[in-house]
């Protein structure tokens, strides 16, 4: 199913739910998070969400940081980190259509409106890269939508996988079309009525 987004065609900073990371000094952060589509790798800079990684991004991630996944994490970065992995347990048990979680992101003014405008893609619909384009401004962008839609920092929390191609074909997603397809239909099972 394909849906309108209602958003403006351009998205106030205020409306990208992003900032700075504030980081105190304590650098990045991570944690593993297991999960029905393998491991999520979870970022934190202080207080604020940095990356979410999955599947050989995350595996690659992983190494190295496993053993200390869930400790030497302090202050502001382990309570965002907390809430991650809290909030992608509702998710993933199918009790939380929306992450409310404090986000950076890293990117160029265009890949923020397209990144802000994903957030509001409501839980269980799909929406075409050309509705995309359109929803951000940028009719007849639907290269440069995907472009960025690829380079989205916080797959997931950021939901680009419910951008799929003309006549709802899934294309392109950069964590492997089976995931895709398994998060669409999660979600499809856990919408609410």
């Amino acid at each position: 199913m394909t849906v309108s987004v209602s958003t403006p065609s351009r998205p106030s900073a205020s409306r990208l739910h992003t900032r700075s990371p504030s980081d105190g000094g304590g650098g990045t952060q991570r944690r593993i998070v297991p999960s029905p589509v393998g491991p999520l790798t979870v970022e934190a800079a202080g207080d604020v969400l940095t990356r979410l990684a999955m599947g050989q991004d995350a595996a690659d991630h992983a190494a190295g940081v496993a053993e200390a996944a869930d400790s030497g994490v302090a202050g502001a970065s382990a309570g965002v980190l907390d809430d991650a992995a809290a909030q992608l347990g509702a998710y993933f048990a199918g009790r939380l259509t929306r992450f409310d979680l404090p986000l950076a992101t890293d990117g160029t003014a265009f890949q923020r409106i397209v990144w802000a405008v994903l957030r509001e893609v409501p839980y269980g619909e799909t929406v075409s890269y050309g509705e995309l384009a359109v929803l951000v401004g940028r009719p007849g962008a639907a290269r440069a939508v995907g472009s960025a839609n690829a380079r989205n920092p916080i797959a997931l929390i950021v939901p680009c996988h419910r951008v799929i191609g003309a006549g709802g074909t899934l294309t392109g997603y950069a964590y492997g079309i089976e995931r895709k397809r398994w998060l669409i239909d999660h979600e499809a099972r856990h919408r609410p009525a």
